[in-house]
């Protein structure tokens, strides 16, 4: 049983799940905002088919087709807005092009054949990957939307390498698949985290409650990175909230000013419960005047008034052509899902199980690892949990293969 679900197709994994929607790598960050907001997607993948540049491994510079190099979110884009260069002038900024936002390792996003094991999965992931990039089984049902999607969102395609779609294949997928299979390696499965060496404390990212936010701008790029958060802890290290990516990631570029201008603390209570306490919005406005930043000033303006925003850095095709006149456009946090920023937490003696099923649950791919008092001991994340039950399982899958061939 366990040989079966280690060498299954990955694209088993790949049922129902919808086509990437992609920009072209020469597109500019304003197009990935706007492509962001109008398409509801937490990732728009990149891609590239110039062979020679954008960090292509030299594997991949020797594979003929486009490839998929990377992914943005509104969390880059943020970060991007933060530097002091960039609030000055907003708009000039989002005309910047979209490549500066690929990261130096090109290995975030890897290329997976579809008939390639879930071992094979496991294996990129372990090397680092976040997001696997599978072709999905055409349809001649979808071919007169996949035309709609093309003609309609201008900049925007699904199609790659002789009109095929692609998906993504996430650590949440694994981590979900495998729990599903969570009797084939136990009694790992129920044995406390801190027996089984996964609580990450190099990783565990923190900032006092009261320091500024804009020191956390690093943390958070980490974090997108390696998919975990960034912990605000007290005077005394307990755990009170966190920064999370995730969070940030239903946000809108606004908030680029708040973590240029609040406290750490403050910027918890910025992007949590659905919208920006008044008193807050009244802060950083303040404080933008006072530096003199009056463009990220107008910027913050436009979305505590609710009024829209302006596409004028844009190339991207009209309301009216995706069937949004101005009035309905987006209206920040009012008309968006939004995690609160209170942390998900277990504790050392926590089992594997129940950790895996508290993140799957909460839709995360970490939880925070605290003592009894909530002083904050480490991080388990997804690639931690993998790597046991995956390891658990690849050595016996290998071992009986092995013996199987009789070696």
């Amino acid at each position: 049983m366990a040989v079966s679900l280690l060498t299954r197709q990955v694209s088993d994994l790949c049922l129902g799940k919808p086509a990437l929607k992609s920009l072209s790598i020469s597109s500019t960050i304003g197009d990935a905002l706007l492509a962001l907001k109008r398409l509801g997607e937490n990732f728009i993948s990149i891609w590239n088919c110039d062979h020679h540049h954008y960090n292509l491994s030299a594997v991949d510079r020797g594979f003929k087709e486009c490839q998929c190099v990377s992914k943005v979110c509104m969390v880059n884009i943020i970060c991007f807005l933060c530097k002091e260069e960039h609030l000055s002038n907003p708009a000039t900024a989002l005309q910047t092009p979209l490549s500066v936002l690929i990261p130096k390792s090109p290995c975030l996003v890897r290329h997976l054949e579809p008939n390639a094991s879930l071992l094979d999965a496991i294996d990129l992931i372990q090397e680092g990957a976040q997001n696997l990039v599978i072709p999905l089984e055409s349809s001649s049902k979808t071919s007169s939307r996949k035309k709609l999607v093309q003609g309609t969102l201008s900049n925007i395609s699904t199609l790659h390498n002789n009109n095929r779609q692609y998906c993504w294949l996430t650590q949440e997928d694994i981590i979900r698949y495998l729990l599903n299979s969570i009797g084939l390696f136990c009694p790992t499965a129920a044995n406390p985290i801190n027996s089984l060496d996964i609580i990450d404390t190099r990783n565990k990212m923190a900032l006092h409650y009261d320091d500024p936010a804009s020191s956390a701008l690093p943390f958070i790029s980490r974090s997108l990175e390696i998919q975990a958060s960034v912990a605000i802890v007290d005077s005394d290290g307990k755990l009170v909230g966190e920064i999370s990516p995730f969070t940030l990631n239903y946000c809108d570029e606004d908030v680029a000013a708040a973590i240029a201008t609040l406290s750490a603390g403050d910027l918890l209570a910025y992007v949590d419960c659905g919208g920006p306490p008044e008193d807050l919005v009244q802060l950083v406005k303040k404080r933008l005047q006072e530096r003199n930043l009056e463009q990220a000033l107008e910027l913050v303006e436009e979305y505590s008034s609710g009024a829209s925003i302006s596409t004028s850095y844009s190339s991207s095709s009209s309301d009216d052509e995706f069937g949004m006149g101005r009035s309905a456009r987006w209206m920040g946090y009012s008309a968006r899902v939004v995690r609160r920023s209170e942390a998900i937490v277990c504790y050392p003696w926590s089992s594997l199980v129940a950790v895996m099923i508290q993140a799957l649950s909460r839709r995360v791919s970490y939880v925070w690892v605290v003592d009894d008092d909530g002083t904050l001991v480490g991080i388990v994340s997804f690639a931690g949990m993998m790597k046991v039950s995956g390891n658990v399982q690849g050595l016996w899958v290998r071992g009986v293969l092995i013996e199987g061939s009789g070696t």
